[in-house]
């Protein structure tokens, strides 16, 4: 391994005192719960260095990587140090969590927090396969016929950050402590510094009237994709035929959309009137739906104010969160939920966001724009170097000529100037 690795973000985390959060905020019982900070430091540095698993964090042993991140603890020690986790202890952690959010936001490392600014929440769940019957919470089937876990996920749309997560068992449906993780999610970011005007997006699987009554006592606008059951199947045959407008589409006149209104959650303690928007798709050409299938529909409820068209393209683009979901999984630690005990795999979850965070942040101080945590860790993360003693210091020597040493040097410029907390 060389030398330079993580030496930006270990720099960051540094700064943002992510070692000491946890060892402020998390308290576990046993003799392995000591020294949470360092154990949970080379569990991030190990996802920031690619690893998906507990063996993988003897990677940070390796090379002068010891003078990077300090007191790198084995994986026999971090895996009876995960397994000491309860559901409090992740709660704990989670706190960790909503801290750096607004330490790094505090610090310019975020979106724009002005009351003129406004953000996008995304909300999804995604599946993380495992194999046997020896997991806590992932031995039962889930709706993909696969066991698994069934965690939800959190996103700000303008800078790709990970607000929240939550593991849930992989039996568990879309929508199940939905509510509750949108509220918790909305406190977070208003708790991190966001002034402006907040909107959430989410597909069906959390249409419900309980995360529709969570954005309106925050504050927040939604539009989230409705099931298509009787009630919304007969909103929808009620627009007239001329009430429809074309949009650009792949296929020319491929989709129009339209609008009613529509009172949602009829005889509930949530019922709503909403702006009920659906675009309807023609089948595709030469298709088998298009022998006897007229139009597809997809309908959203929303209380957004603004342009019919606008606001149902910039619906669609709640698509942007599983750019995030991808990245997690096949680049920053989430491949695998690596222990056989729920509790340390939801708190192996929260560390992976950690160091997906950590990469965000890390690009953000470099000026390098929206990239991948694999773009980050080809470009910055693992340029070659060497650290080297001078003067009792340690110095930083990069390769001259090195396609990112700029983005490289401003990174550890901004990161160094931060106040260490």
């Amino acid at each position: 391994m060389s030398p330079t690795w993580l030496l930006a973000p270990a720099l960051l985390a540094q700064r943002l005192g992510v070692a000491d959060l946890v060892d402020e905020q998390v308290t576990l019982a046993g003799e392995a719960a000591a020294n949470g900070g360092a154990k949970a430091l080379t569990v991030v540095g190990s996802a920031l260095a690619g690893g998906d698993s507990i063996e993988d964090c003897d990677v940070l042993r390796t090379g002068a990587a010891g003078e990077v991140f300090d007191e790198v603890r084995a994986p026999s020690t971090v895996g009876s140090w995960l397994r000491t986790f309860t559901w409090a202890g992740v709660r704990q952690l989670d706190a960790v969590t909503r801290r750096l959010l607004r330490r790094a936001w505090s610090a310019g490392l975020g979106p724009d927090l002005s009351a003129d600014a406004e953000l996008t929440v995304d909300i999804d769940s995604t599946l993380c396969e495992t194999y046997g019957l020896a997991k806590q919470g992932a031995a039962k089937f889930s709706y993909q016929h696969t066991r698994g876990y069934h965690p939800l996920v959190a996103s700000l749309a303008d800078t790709g950050e990970l607000l929240h997560t939550r593991l849930r068992g992989g039996n568990a449906n879309s929508g199940r402590g939905a509510a509750t993780f949108v509220a918790e999610t909305l406190s977070r970011v208003r708790d991190a510094g966001a002034r402006g005007r907040l909107t959430l997006r989410a597909d069906s699987g959390f249409y419900a009237g309980a995360v529709v009554s969570a954005c309106r006592r925050a504050g927040t606008r939604f539009s989230i994709t409705a099931r298509k059951n009787t009630a919304i199947r007969r909103a929808i045959a009620t627009i007239d035929d001329d009430a429809w407008t074309p949009i650009p589409y792949w296929i020319d006149g491929g989709a129009d959309v339209a609008e009613t209104r529509y009172t949602a959650f009829v005889g509930t303690d949530h019922e709503t009137e909403v702006r009920l928007i659906v675009r309807r798709v023609r089948p595709t050409p030469g298709s088998q739906l298009a022998l006897d299938v007229a139009f597809d529909y997809h309908a959203v409820i929303t209380n957004r104010p603004g342009p019919l068209v606008e606001v149902e393209a910039d619906h669609r683009r709640h698509a942007v969160v599983e750019h995030v979901i991808c990245d997690l999984k096949h680049h920053s630690g989430l491949a695998h939920l690596p222990s056989g005990r729920f509790a340390a795999n939801a708190a192996w979850l929260a560390l992976t966001g950690i160091a997906y965070n950590l990469a965000r942040w890390t690009a953000q101080a470099a000026e390098l724009g929206a990239v991948t945590t694999a773009t980050l860790r080809r470009t910055v993360i693992a340029a070659p170097g060497r650290l080297v003693h001078r003067a009792r210091r340690l110095r930083l020597r990069l390769p001259t000529g090195w396609p990112w040493q700029q983005q490289i040097l401003r990174a550890l410029r901004r990161i160094a100037g931060l106040a260490p907390t």
